[in-house]
């Protein structure tokens, strides 16, 4: 695969900050409207995925859905490398908090596994049956069952609302056993300032109000000690993403944090996370480091 081009960001406030008619919000965060063939990606993805869970299952090197809570969703897939692992890599799927599942994205696990991590993939409750406040305490709990698993370093990664919580993973506020082991946190294309979401048609699943919105915003924390955050995002995304991945490393930077942004070239919010499949790519090794 040919390296993906990295450019610096450069951008304009989104209209809805500038006073654009109420409507503008919900553009702002509509990645299904902004990309052509947005309803393609799901049926691409869920395919790559189950190929990839069979050829490491045939290998002895998959274990599937390993629970770490009661909850009907409290369940994650873990990949082995060839040999005793590195560390443990993580990946927390998007879907506004509302759609998606492990399932789906078992083919990103193929970057970090070649650099000798192994990599768990979790699934967490849904809104509107989980309030986002529960969905991160899951995350937390999915964190300490399965760093139980794995010894060595931990890094993490997520897509959009799941760079949302890999992001709270790093926040002083959230209670954490395996804290300390986690050496880098990659978030793509992630919602660190939940606050805009506040006026959008989907928070009527979301059921976010203000003070849940400021108590599980990432940007209106302080980072743990030594935190160490890269934040990435498409060239193409919408101007709202682009924001927003810049956000988080320019607080934390003034808070102690060891912080980087860049964005990739040519992609979008949906192609940005294929890099993860390729061990060559510079999204794998913001990863693996």
């Amino acid at each position: 695969m040919q390296a993906p081009r990295i450019q610096a960001t450069t951008m304009q406030a989104p209209t809805w900050v500038t006073g654009g008619p109420l409507g503008d919000i919900d553009r702002a965060y509509d990645n299904v409207g902004a990309i052509p063939d947005a309803k393609a990606y799901p049926a691409r993805w869920s395919e790559a995925a189950a190929g990839f869970r069979e050829r490491l299952g045939r290998q002895g090197r998959a274990r599937l859905g390993l629970p770490y809570g009661a909850g009907p969703r409290h369940a994650y897939d873990l990949f082995l490398p060839e040999g005793a692992p590195a560390g443990l890599a993580v990946f927390i799927h998007g879907g506004y908090w509302k759609a998606f599942d492990r399932s789906v994205w078992s083919h990103l696990a193929a970057g970090p596994l070649a650099h000798g991590f192994a990599v768990a993939l979790p699934s967490y409750t849904l809104c509107p049956e989980a309030r986002l406040s529960g969905i991160t305490a899951e995350i937390a709990a999915f964190l300490d069952r399965a760093s139980a698993e794995v010894a060595g370093p931990i890094h993490l990664s997520g897509h959009s609302a799941g760079g949302h919580l890999v992001t709270r993973m790093l926040c002083t506020d959230t209670a954490l056993a395996c804290a300390d082991r986690i050496g880098r946190v990659v978030s793509i294309s992630g919602v660190h300032d939940l606050r805009p979401l506040l006026a959008t048609q989907m928070n009527d699943t979301l059921r976010l109000d203000p003070d849940e919105a400021r108590a599980e915003s990432p940007a209106l924390h302080a980072p743990r000690p030594c935190a160490r955050l890269i934040a990435v995002a498409g060239g193409d995304e919408l101007p709202e993403f682009r924001r927003q991945n810049l956000l988080l490393p320019t607080i934390w930077a003034g808070l102690g944090a060891q912080t980087e942004a860049f964005e990739i070239a040519g992609t979008h919010h949906f192609s940005v996370i294929a890099g993860l499949s390729d061990p060559g790519h510079a999204l794998t090794q913001a990863l693996a480091g």
